[in-house]
């Protein structure tokens, strides 16, 4: 028989409560639909009061019924434990039972504030806040802040980082006490640091970065919803691995207007995953790429026209490859954006040919007509579309992949070396996470051709000027939903959130900058952890640029509370070996389960990684990580294929940043080392992955 975990007892306690909330919504929905239907029946009486009580009546059941079905998804998120005993739960509307008592507590209400308002330094009377996520009517998941440890009793059960925290304040004697106090007060001072401005935060693994930058984005977004509601908050994780990991944070929080994005999905249309090599990142990253993008954006098309030939009132006019040249290159000085200067290389195409045309002696010749004329032509038409088209920004990425276009975008920026590595890397159908920041570029370096503003059509409207009954509620919902709405590329962010800062590219942070020029920002990182191997002070004006000059908040994480001082002692000796005096933080935690290192022959690593595996999730209770290089990573996911444990998840080296698992398995070490400096940071970051187990499999040959 299978032990039932704490956290499968916790959600299976919420779960009660929610199905019980689910189904008093039933009847208030069913009570609803059955006053809306006694309304249209008080028409029956003829007199005009009855019509007006009749209306007042229908509009308020209806309105009643609409909020049930729109507050229908994830209604309870959240539930607050008070000194005294007391505790209720926090949701998207107020829910009451027969009795008139309160089920669910409105988000909005007074009573609710502390679900927010409350911190470590602040209880507000919270001994535990819970954040509740859900898939529809099922709880998913639980997480605990555990937010006046010495107050909890005996019989609380904490889950989730929660659960750290009240396993040091309940450690013998007042010293553990005293660092979760320090935990907790290093991270309410950073999640509660002014609105405006830059906050930074730095911290080493297990500080608990990542949930002091989500904690801060939902703090903002209750301390001043019309400002960041309105202009909308960005948290942008590395991966898209991460971005899932978060996800259900902020909804767990009550808060759904964040939008969540990784590096490689920020440009709409595109959602990377691939890689790049250290070295062919660090290029691409580098903010000579701008110079190559802006040379291939004024480049001659690829398979374009190559000459111009018209027959025009019998007389030859034709313009060969150094004349279009020419003309190209004078409609395209430094700093022109192709796709908003076609009409001057048109007009240039124009200008030569009535030179020509009167050189000739056409007679009657007009140029106003000899234009009209041109541009009515289907075959110069066919030809101006081809020489100067609207370009997108993959069709330019698409011509790097060319040796020989690449070379000679390059000549002068990048070293014959750099060209070389670059050589084979883009492609275009499925480019990289590094290529998403050239697109973006790009995209800023072509323009956009200039089109007719199409004024919006009422949603109420079914033909021309034709409009559905509707209420005035309906309408003034519709209109703030229109007023909210955003383009997917949106670029006027109240708030920039980055996590993982210290592996964002010059390039990347120029595809952020443009997102948060009206915006202040939280950013957060961990220099040890950086896999950046290129120029470092190129990375830093790259980011000072990006944030302008915002007043600085800055903020450091001393303690690493969710790694075992065991594990982290390995993580801390692989980062020693190249930044000796490099500050960490100081692990608090000891389960005296020291690491397991073993090592294996080629041939036993299949069966070795497939037994460590079994063995980690057989011991806890949570998730089992298995890290990887990234061109193995493959190849080990195929070996565990048949283990379907929605608890195990594959990744690289990578994708392991941000994320953390209860154990973790790692497989061949050394390939992730292999790349010099950069990799002993990024294997410092895997070793750093587990909080309770971790296990390396290395390769002995």
């Amino acid at each position: 028989m299978t032990d039932v975990t704490t956290l499968q007892q916790e959600i299976a306690t919420e779960q009660q409560h929610v199905d019980r909330v689910y189904a008093r919504v039933d009847e208030l929905r069913q009570a609803a639909a059955h006053a809306e239907r006694e309304g249209y029946r008080q028409a029956s009486v003829g007199n005009f009061g009855a019509l007006v009580e009749r209306d007042a009546f229908v509009f308020h059941a209806a309105r009643r019924r609409y909020l049930l079905d729109a507050e229908h998804e994830g209604l309870v998120f959240g539930r607050l434990d008070m000194h005294g005993g007391a505790s209720f739960h926090v949701g998207r509307l107020g829910v009451r039972d027969e009795d008139a008592q309160p089920m669910v507590v409105d988000w909005r209400a007074p009573a609710a504030a502390a679900f927010y308002q409350a911190t470590a330094a602040e209880p507000r009377g919270v001994i535990r806040r819970r954040m509740i996520q859900s898939s529809g009517v099922k709880v998913t998941g639980i997480e605990d802040d555990l937010l006046d440890p010495e107050a909890a009793p005996e019989q609380m059960r904490v889950v989730g980082d929660g659960a750290l925290l009240a396993s040091l304040s309940k450690a013998t004697g007042h010293g553990m006490r005293d660092i979760v106090a320090t935990i907790q007060r290093e991270q309410d001072q950073a999640i509660r640091s002014p609105g405006g401005g830059v906050t930074i935060v730095s911290g080493g693994p297990g500080t608990g970065k990542t949930a002091v930058a989500l904690h801060r984005a939902a703090y903002l977004l209750y301390s001043d919803r019309n400002r960041f509601a309105g202009g909308g908050i960005l948290v942008v994780g590395p991966s898209t691995v991460f971005v899932e990991y978060i996800a259900s944070v902020l909804p767990s929080l009550g808060e759904e207007s964040a939008t969540l994005r990784s590096l490689g999905t920020l440009v709409p249309g595109w959602s990377a995953t691939r890689t790049d090599p250290g070295p062919v990142a660090a290029i691409k990253g580098s903010l000579r790429m701008r110079r190559v993008l802006e040379r291939a954006s004024h480049d001659a098309v690829p398979d374009g026209p190559t000459s111009l030939r018209l027959l025009y009132r019998g007389t030859l006019l034709q313009l060969d490859r150094s004349q279009l040249d020419r003309i190209r290159t004078r409609a395209l000085p430094r700093g022109a954006r192709r796709n908003e200067v076609r009409r001057v290389g048109f007009n240039g195409i124009f200008d030569a040919l009535w030179a020509q045309a009167q050189e000739r002696r056409i007679p009657g010749l007009k140029k106003a007509d000899f234009e009209g004329e041109l541009a009515g032509r289907e075959d110069f038409r066919t030809f101006v579309k081809g020489w100067w088209p609207r370009l997108r920004a993959r069709h330019v990425l698409a011509w790097l992949a060319d040796p020989a276009r690449l070379r000679r975008y390059a000549d002068g920026l990048l070293t014959p070396a750099e060209v070389r590595l670059l050589t084979g890397s883009f492609h275009p159908e499925e480019p990289t996470i590094s290529d998403i920041a050239l697109l973006d570029e790009l995209d800023a370096v072509l323009g956009r051709p200039a089109q007719s503003a199409r004024q919006k059509r009422s949603q109420f409207e079914v033909a021309q000027g034709v409009y559905e009954l509707s209420t005035s509620t309906e309408r003034a919902r519709a209109a703030r939903a229109a007023a909210t709405s955003r383009p997917d590329d949106y670029r006027e962010y109240a708030h920039v959130v980055v996590d993982e800062s210290q592996d964002v590219s010059p390039m990347q942070w120029r595809m952020l900058g443009r997102r948060g020029r009206l915006a202040s920002w939280t950013v957060v990182g961990d220099p040890a952890q950086t896999a950046w191997t290129g120029d470092p002070d190129e990375l830093d004006q790259s980011r000072d640029r990006a944030l302008g000059t915002r007043a600085r908040n800055l903020y450091t994480l001393t303690t690493n509370y969710r790694n075992s001082a065991e594990i982290f002692e390995v993580a801390a000796a692989e980062i020693r070996t190249i930044a000796p005096d490099l500050p960490l933080p100081t692990a608090v935690r000891s389960t005296g389960v020291p690491p397991v290192a073993l090592t294996v022959p080629t041939e036993s690593l299949q069966a070795t990684v497939r037994s460590a595996v079994a063995d980690q999730l057989g011991e806890v209770e949570g998730t089992v990580g298995v890290i990887t290089a990234v061109p193995r990573v493959g190849e080990v996911a195929g070996w565990l294929a048949d283990l379907h444990d929605p608890r195990l998840q594959v990744v690289t080296s990578l994708q392991a940043k941000g994320m953390e698992y209860d154990a973790v398995v790692l497989v061949a070490p050394s390939e992730i080392r292999a790349g010099g400096a950069a990799g002993v940071r990024t294997l410092y970051v895997a070793l750093s992955r587990a909080t309770q187990r971790l296990v390396t499999v290395e390769v002995s040959d």
